[in-house]
């Protein structure tokens, strides 16, 4: 198995190079040459497994099982997948809750940091420390191999690729999170980390500042070349490869749960950002997990949604700035892992005579879709590939006072069903799937991608019209947060801020500069 860049080119990669490098040199994303075959009787042969065992049935199907393929023998797979996962605190590491009738959730956020991120980033973490561990191993040195960690943060990407990458040997890690647009909690998460590793730093922007100057970064090919550039967002194909196994992992709790429901008719609903979470499971559907069709559940920063409704991907008009929301990991205008859905539309409606010229002609599009969106702000599909994405996608927009009623809603127990406490995201995702069932009833499985605890305000506000504000914080502290979480606001902190240079650049430029100072004085000499 090798894999190759969104944006085209000869060069094809190990899954040891791809997972190192994260970004193609040309800025495309790498995927898999091919999408393997599952074994036939997957669906009996896997009903019973453990996560851990699932994840690695899944895994070992894109990672070949040798170091000279650039892969990863079985017994050290398999160690590093139970290493990662013996850090959730829930036996099924991503637990499936019935929550009515036809609503079942997918718990993500029983890791370390309470986050989906950490499913991925735990594993990501131990792949990164292996691949150097190895190659240092081979030429007989210590430190030769040393990787620079750069990543972009809306909130739980941070602390959950710190949980996964502090202190780890030959890695440095470096987070950008918008400054004042992270909740209080992610915020000291990532902050209150002390390892020398370890370094925060606040961007004077939004999200999408922070991902582009990571992307810049990764695009200057001296600089990424002297500080040996590693990505942890999820533009890195081990975190999408990762969240496929929990798709997987629900198909099996709900046919146990309920094995009445037809799995066909089962559609997964997604809070929607950076698209990756949603694009593991556009990949599962490809290896051929039944379901009726994902759900993409977007904020106000809505610009999927818009995509769906009109094959047009625009960043908003107007003003141009990513609007603050209750869901802070979603206010993004530009969704990174969407470029390889594109690269899928592309390719799967090619006029080619054969599969090399299809992939070359995909490659080509995307090039052409990317330049455009980069120069206009804007780019389109044709109606045969919206009809394409139709085909295995909804869309969704909530805004934050629907967010806000969703929150209450399922606070208060009604018609038999007990009180659940979501945080806004997954409110997102629950408001989306009564939207999609108001004309016909099926089974969803919506996607929980934080725990309530991490966004106190926007939950507390938003039970309190139930009894008021001091009772609902008074329940808030007693019930909802965790003891890992007690004090977390009060510790000491760590963290540089990252203002506009002092040059004659665009806004942009002078961050991107500030931030290449700051990685050359604090990361590797």
């Amino acid at each position: 198995m090798k894999y190759f860049s969104t944006r085209g080119g000869d060069s094809r990669l190990t899954f040891e190079e791809a997972v190192l490098k994260g970004l193609a040199p040309n800025g495309g994303l790498y995927i898999p040459e091919t999408i393997p075959q599952l074994p036939a009787d997957w669906q009996t042969a896997w009903k019973d497994l453990s996560f851990v065992e699932l994840s690695f049935r899944l895994v070992s199907l894109f990672v070949p099982p040798t170091a000279e393929e650039g892969g990863i023998p079985p017994e050290d797979l398999r160690k590093l997948i139970e290493k990662s996962y013996a850090t959730f605190r829930h036996e099924n590491v991503t637990p499936l809750k019935r929550v009515s009738e036809n609503e079942y959730c997918l718990e993500l956020w029983h890791g370390p940091t309470f986050a989906f991120k950490d499913v991925a980033l735990q594993l990501l973490g131990n792949f990164f420390e292996y691949f150097l561990v190895r190659r240092n191993k081979a030429e007989g040195k210590e430190h030769a191999h040393t990787i620079t960690v750069v990543g972009a943060t809306s909130g739980d990407t941070g602390s959950a690729a710190i949980a996964g990458l502090r202190s780890k040997a030959n890695i440095q890690i470096f987070i950008l999170h918008p400054k004042g647009r992270v909740s209080p909690i992610q915020e000291a998460q990532m902050t209150t980390v002390m390892d020398e590793n370890v370094h925060n730093l606040a961007v004077d922007g939004t999200f999408d500042d922070c991902q582009d100057i990571v992307k810049a970064l990764f695009s200057d090919a001296p600089f990424n070349a002297q500080h040996h550039l590693g990505a942890i967002n999820s533009i890195n194909w081990a975190r999408i490869l990762s969240q496929i196994v929990y798709y997987f992992a629900a198909y099996f709790q709900l046919r146990r749960q309920s094995p009445e429901v037809d799995m066909d008719k089962v559609q997964f609903v997604v809070p929607t950002g950076n698209f990756g979470d949603i694009l593991a499971g556009y990949f599962a559907k490809r290896l051929g997990l039944p379901m009726r069709s994902l759900a993409v559940a977007t904020n106000e920063n809505d610009i999927l949604q818009r995509f769906w409704s009109t094959g047009r991907y625009e960043k908003e008009q107007g003003s141009g700035e990513v609007h603050a929301t209750l869901s802070p990991a979603m206010d993004i205008m530009v969704s990174s892992n969407f470029e390889r859905l594109l690269w899928y539309l592309a390719h799967d409606t090619a006029d080619a005579k054969d599969e090399k010229e299809a992939v070359r002609d995909a490659g080509v599009q995307v090039v052409e879709w990317m330049d455009s969106l980069r120069s206009k702000g804007t780019m389109q599909v044709s109606e045969k590939q919206l009809a394409l994405a139709r085909k295995d996608f909804v869309a969704e927009r909530v805004s934050n006072d629907e967010t806000r009623a969703a929150i209450l809603r399922y606070y208060r127990p009604n018609d038999g069903r007990e009180s659940y406490l979501i945080d806004p995201h997954t409110a997102v995702a629950f408001e989306a799937a009564n939207r999609l069932t108001k004309n016909e009833a099926f089974p969803q499985i919506i996607l929980s991608t934080a725990h309530p605890a991490k966004f106190s305000e926007a939950v507390v506000s938003s039970i309190a019209s139930a009894s008021d504000e001091a009772s609902a914080t008074r329940f808030f502290n007693e019930e909802v947060l965790p003891k890992e979480m007690y004090g977390l606001l009060e510790r000491e902190r760590r963290v540089t801020q990252v203002d506009q240079a002092d040059t004659g650049a665009t806004k942009l430029e002078k961050l991107i500069t500030r931030t290449k100072e700051i990685i050359e004085k604090e990361g590797f000499q």
